[in-house]
């Protein structure tokens, strides 16, 4: 079952107007490095304005380039995450600011300890599939030390796929060497995926320059990179739905080109950011619905290129969970799952994604499972009919004993909801009439409590303490960490 929003006709019209804005207006790039690679590739660069213009042949060639089909590779056995192979997998969403305290419910600044505890929950989490730096901690210095100490602690508690950008080229040997050590040799680090690379160019138009600088301080090692410009319909793209999908397109080809340029083949997953202003505001607008509707156009077009497609679904305005935070949240992730992009992404931030919530966090992989099922529809084979069952029993029997009830049960034809209120009323009184978010939350302190995460091996261990010593032992005043206060 899929939800469409925008027609075969329509994706062509995009991709069209996409390609004459791209050839006229052009997209101005503030890195050196990438209009160097840019006019080598064959783009007009304007030298004054650094507004560089893309030939409709430079733009179908980097198309060409990029591979339909890979994985992103995990250290947990079985958990590597093949792209374009019919499958949905749900990433957090990222970078808050603030926590949602669990004992006192308020608002506060993120710390060290909190992205440690996100970091731990999303890796015990079977619904979660990537990882996103959930929150910023506000309690360290950016420094390279603390960058190198930030990455140790991210693989000894994290074994999935990792989607990270570093914040300045002068990290990418940091990264790459700790890389290594967890994760074998370039050639394996290559054939692997083990981290993709979050980029995010600026609307309208624009490819910034200290974190594409940074990405291409890693070109040659085939880490895959999801393009995510955030053009924000009203403000830093038009008034319209359509013309909001035509500004995240530009940049998500105008980004792919140069990746292209850069490294012929690769891997690039399509993931514009597409959001809504509020009009009484001027702010970002999480849980508009036309959030879902993009959401779904995001995948379309993703599918029209045969690219993976990383799609925004499951947002909101409001500050705490609630009711507002659940149909607005339920209802954009519904829309997006439908479309079934490769990635859904969203999860665990509130207020317009800057307050981190672990509670919420399990509320929406409760969500997701519930679009996962939706997504299925209704089966139709020939084994799902039963009418000879049905004649058999005849009027006033019953299926509860039946051997196809149970092994459409135990063959996922139920959704079994893990969260929320399912007993009778008596029950639900005699436990003291729990909130679900009182519910979950004991979820989260038992998941903690219990969850050991997979471990490194010592020679591992001993290397990385090797390489956070020498970090250390680096300029204090060096920028390049990634916990920015």
């Amino acid at each position: 079952m899929l939800f469409q929003v925008l027609s075969q006709d329509e994706r062509a019209q995009v991709h069209e107007r996409t390609l004459d804005i791209l050839a006229r207006t052009g997209v101005r790039v503030d890195t050196s490095e990438g209009r160097r690679i840019l006019a080598a590739a064959g783009a007009e660069v304007n030298v004054n304005t650094h507004v560089v213009r893309f030939p409709r042949d430079l733009v179908e060639e980097a198309l060409r380039l990029a591979p339909r089909e890979f994985s992103l590779g995990a250290r947990r056995p079985g958990w590597d995450l093949p792209m374009n192979a019919g499958e949905c997998h749900m990433l957090v969403d990222g970078t808050a600011r603030f926590v949602l305290d669990r004992e006192t419910g308020e608002r506060r600044p993120g710390t060290f300890a909190d992205w440690l505890e996100a970091t731990r929950l999303i890796d015990a989490l079977d619904g979660i599939g990537l990882y996103w730096h959930m929150v910023e901690a506000g309690d360290r210095e950016d420094t390279t030390a603390n960058y190198v100490d930030y990455l140790c602690t991210l693989f000894r508690n994290f074994s999935k796929h990792v989607q990270d950008p570093i914040s300045h080229a002068d990290q990418a040997p940091w990264l790459l060497e700790v890389l290594q050590v967890v994760f074998g040799d370039r050639e394996t680090i290559q054939r692997k995926h083990p981290l993709s690379f979050l980029i995010c160019p600026q609307s309208p138009l624009i490819i910034e320059g200290t974190y594409t600088d940074a990405y291409l301080a890693l070109a040659g090692w085939d880490v895959p990179v999801a393009i995510m410009p955030m053009p924000l319909r009203g403000a830093t793209a038009p008034g319209s739905l359509i013309s909001t999908v035509v500004v995240g397109n530009c940049e998500v080809l105008a980004m792919l080109c140069l990746v292209q340029a850069a490294a012929p083949g690769a891997p690039v997953l399509y993931a514009p950011a597409l959001a809504t202003m509020d009009p009484r505001s001027g702010r970002y607008s999480g849980g508009a619905i036309e959030g879902g509707l993009v959401g779904a156009a995001v995948t379309e077009m993703a599918r029209f290129y045969g690219l993976p497609a990383e799609a925004p679904g499951i947002w909101t305005d409001h500050y705490v969970p609630g009711i507002q935070c659940a149909y607005e949240r339920a209802m954009n992730g519904l829309l997006t799952i439908l479309s079934w992009p490769d990635i859904l992404v969203g999860a665990g931030l509130l207020g317009s994604s800057m307050i981190l919530s672990l509670e919420q966090l399990l509320i929406d992989v409760e969500i997701f499972s519930m679009g996962q099922r939706a997504h299925t529809g209704i089966a139709t084979g020939a084994g799902a009919w039963l009418q000879g069952l049905i004649e058999e029993t005849g009027p006033g029997g019953h299926f509860l004993a039946e051997p196809s009830t149970v092994a459409q049960i135990r063959g996922g034809g139920w959704h079994i909801p893990a969260l929320g209120v399912h007993d009778t009323y008596e029950h639900w009184q005699a436990e003291g009439r729990p909130t679900l978010v009182e519910r979950v939350r004991q979820r989260v302190e038992d998941i903690l409590a219990r969850h050991e995460p997979l471990p490194l091996d010592e020679a591992a261990e001993r290397e990385l303490a090797r390489i956070q010593q020498r970090a250390r032992e680096s300029s204090s005043h060096e920028r390049g960490g990634y916990f920015v206060s």
